[in-house]
């Protein structure tokens, strides 16, 4: 009996360890997140040049999973969002931008007073659970809805160029700020929330986005001078990496080092866009100061 079952025992014993050795292999890891990163890049792109609507809906469908995976870190740390409102929120705050800017706040306003009415009606509802319901979507669909108005500004391609354009400096900056920090980093910039960021990287990711704006300007096709250029891309970065320290600092209080894993290699849908919340309203604020939407 020994005898027939020591081979599988054997067999077995190499399987896990050959598992064990892919999943420690820093390459191995870093194709799998490098893979998966460009599908999520490529969808995403394809959505921003097929048009608003389908812009729209994209975000729409990012804004509901970050919500949701915000609420489950919510749970873990004794809250009870009312997640039916919450996340159809989040739905409709990219969708509504789709129609007209005005509503958005006509949303917020429908939110905050169905929240209201909830919290009255409910008695066993508490100031947090209404606190983290409204912040839920506002901190998601709200946020990302500025990807929607920004497709929209500037019709045909050139508005999904400079869609794309936001969104990449983003990623480009976060990929430099790795290379960078990874390499050369020496002094953390925030050792308690996020041990991995230092100083280089985010210079390093200052020069990423940088590059990315600079090549925006140098097509033409927008109203955009070089010093605007550059002037909004270091906002967008510097916005970009406090969409990102927030993120990691709700995951760090509730105890949790991913807030998903829909997206092998990244974690969850929140992991993926931190820095896309901050940074694209960032633009697209600036933007329309600056006369260039």
């Amino acid at each position: 009996m020994d005898t027939s079952r020591e081979p599988q025992s054997t067999v077995r014993e190499q399987k896990d360890a050959s598992s064990e050795t892919r999943s420690c292999n820093p390459l191995h890891g870093l194709f799998v997140r490098a893979g998966f990163g460009l599908i999520y890049a490529g969808l995403f792109i394809a959505c921003l040049l097929m048009g608003t609507l389908t812009t729209a809906l994209f975000v729409a469908a990012m804004s509901w999973l970050c919500c949701f995976e915000f609420y489950r870190m919510m749970r873990l740390d004794g809250k009870v969002p009312n997640e039916l409102l919450g996340l159809a929120a989040a739905v409709l705050f990219p969708l509504s931008a789709l129609v007209h800017p005005l509503w958005l706040t006509a949303l917020i306003f429908l939110l905050v007073l169905s929240l209201g009415l909830w919290y009255v009606y409910s008695p066993r509802t508490r100031i947090a659970d209404v606190a983290v319901t409204a912040f839920g979507p506002i901190y998601t669909g709200f946020m990302m809805s500025a990807i929607v108005l920004l497709r929209e500004a500037i019709p045909g391609f050139p508005g999904a160029l400079l869609t794309v354009g936001v969104c990449a400096s983003l990623w480009v900056s976060d990929s430099f700020a790795y290379l960078v920090g990874s390499r050369i980093g020496k002094h953390k910039m925030a050792p308690k929330i996020s041990p991995n960021k230092s100083w280089e990287g985010f210079f390093g990711g200052l020069v990423g986005s940088a590059i990315i704006w600079c090549i925006l300007w140098a097509t033409g096709l927008y109203d955009l001078d070089l010093v605007l250029a550059i002037g909004i891309s270091l906002a967008v970065a510097i916005l970009g990496v406090f969409g990102d320290l927030i993120e990691s600092r709700i995951k760090r209080g509730v105890g949790v080092k991913d807030s998903g894993n829909l997206i092998p290699g990244h974690g969850g849908m929140l992991d993926r866009s931190d820095s896309l919340i901050f940074g694209c309203i960032t633009a697209y604020l600036l933007l329309m100061i600056g006369g260039v939407l």
